[in-house]
């Protein structure tokens, strides 16, 4: 028994699995350009939203030494209205 199995390959067949063949690849090729674009998107992204975040962090209050000060400063009264008095 021969691969061939007696039916010959035309022309049009040929053809025909060439096109499908150019169809799919097109298709892998856009939807790895896509992808491509997307990626470069995110990234654009990340970079904004980390220069952002790099913004909001450096002109945060710095609450754990204003607490500090706040509680030092009651402390401060306290003592002066009890040796004031």
């Amino acid at each position: 028994m021969s691969a061939d199995s007696g039916r010959s390959v035309a022309p049009g067949d040929l053809a025909e699995l060439r096109r499908r063949l150019d169809v799919a690849y097109a298709r892998v090729e856009g939807g790895l350009a896509l992808l491509s674009h997307r990626t470069e998107e995110t990234a654009k992204e990340l970079d904004e939203l980390n220069s952002r975040l790099a913004t909001l962090e450096h002109t945060r209050w710095p609450l754990p030494s204003l607490a500090a000060l706040t509680a030092l400063g009651a402390l401060i009264v306290a003592v002066w209205q009890v040796l004031g008095r």
